[in-house]
């Protein structure tokens, strides 16, 4: 943890100059940083303090977001479950029980499957392409539209790559061994699956390594090597599963009570929203360092790493896109987003295809043939 943190002081410090430099010299103007108001604001995670990696994210953001505002914005935070549950993180935000969160949008699908769009649907995009999307092509602004109903405000603040798509008791050959198996899988994924025989269960982090001991579940998806070896989930169920088809590049938002993120003075804004970038960029680069040597560590130990078979990939690209169609014509909110999603991904697809895939598939094989 103190390497993680001594990291994180790094990255603030980056972001502090980073946005005075930008800035020109108004957040460094002492008479400018006193006209501006004290904040001290509480943040609940979605996430258990011992995924330091996803729960990281926020105190990366809160420790940068200090130093870029000398100390006079500071923002305290909550493990899942001080103040309020991981599923409630968002109902506390719209309560001004808090005022920021830090939690993945595809947890309250049972209020709305638009909440999903902006971190992550089945069959969607990469990481890079997920940032894109947000950032530039219209998608968070897309995003906050939908979010206005429930009276807050989203910003982009992790990414953890393509996920692994999971944990089994038994090994998948086809997808008739899915029919009837119990699984932890969140969000939109679980209607898919659902779709595919699976019965879906959404369970908190920390609750997934007793079901799976209990034989209450017989497979469980998580997020990837690193945070999934920490969880241990690899004593019980032997076979790892890839891709998460249903997780291509997950984005983490902060989740701000409208009324306060309004009220802040805009230098505040924007301090804000820096940080947020900050963490974001951050937690992807940990990852890809962490699961690097965590993949290994877990083959080590006799994990069994199986591709999910073809079949169950094509009945599941199936039922996805049958399921975003019926959610198009029953949910308005859906339909505002979907279609400009939608032609986002097939026009990224298409450019990627062209450089990125034909590097990375040639960069990949001739690595494999020990060149």
């Amino acid at each position: 943890m103190t390497a993680d943190l001594n990291r994180r002081n790094f990255l603030g410090k980056g972001a502090a100059v980073g946005v005075a430099a930008a800035a020109g010299t108004v957040l460094a103007t002492p008479a400018i940083a006193q006209e501006l108001p004290t904040l001290r604001w509480r943040l609940t995670s979605g996430f258990p303090n011992n995924l330091d990696t996803i729960y990281g994210g926020a105190v990366v953001m809160a420790e940068a977001l200090s130093k870029i505002t000398d100390g006079k914005f500071q923002i305290q935070v909550f493990q899942a479950g001080e103040l309020v549950p991981g599923p409630q993180a968002i109902d506390a935000v719209q309560a001004n029980t808090v005022e920021i969160a830090h939690t993945c949008g595809y947890y309250f699908t049972g209020k709305n499957p638009t909440f999903a769009i902006g971190s992550t649907i089945p069959f969607g995009l990469n990481a890079r392409q997920q940032n894109a999307w947000l950032y530039h092509g219209g998608g968070n602004e897309l995003y906050n539209t939908f979010l206005e109903e429930y009276g807050v405000v989203g910003i982009p603040g992790g990414a953890t790559g393509a996920q692994m798509g999971g944990w089994f008791r038994k090994e998948i050959n086809s997808l008739a061994d899915l029919s009837g198996i119990k699984m932890r899988i969140a969000g939109v994924a679980g209607e898919v699956m659902s779709r595919l025989g699976v019965v879906p269960q959404q369970l908190p982090g920390g609750d997934i390594y007793p079901a799976l001991e209990r034989g209450t579940i017989d497979a469980a998806e998580w997020v990837g090597p690193y945070d999934d070896e920490r969880l241990g989930f690899y004593q019980i169920a032997p076979y790892y599963y890839y891709p998460a088809y249903w997780e291509g590049g997950l984005t983490i938002h902060f989740y701000i009570n409208k009324a306060q993120y309004e009220a802040l003075p805009e230098t505040y804004k924007v301090a804000l929203d820096t940080a947020c970038k900050a963490a974001n960029i951050n937690m992807q680069a940990l990852y890809d360092v962490k699961n690097t040597a965590a993949i290994r560590s877990l083959v080590g130990k006799g994990v069994q790493l199986r591709p999910l078979p073809r079949d169950v990939l094509d009945a599941a690209y199936k039922a996805t896109f049958e399921l975003y169609e019926e959610y198009s014509a029953n949910n308005p909110q859906w339909a505002a987003i979907y279609p400009s999603w939608k032609k986002f991904r097939d026009e990224s697809f298409e450019w990627f295809r062209v450089a990125e895939y034909t590097y990375d598939s040639y960069m990949y094989s001739a690595q494999a043939a020990g060149q």
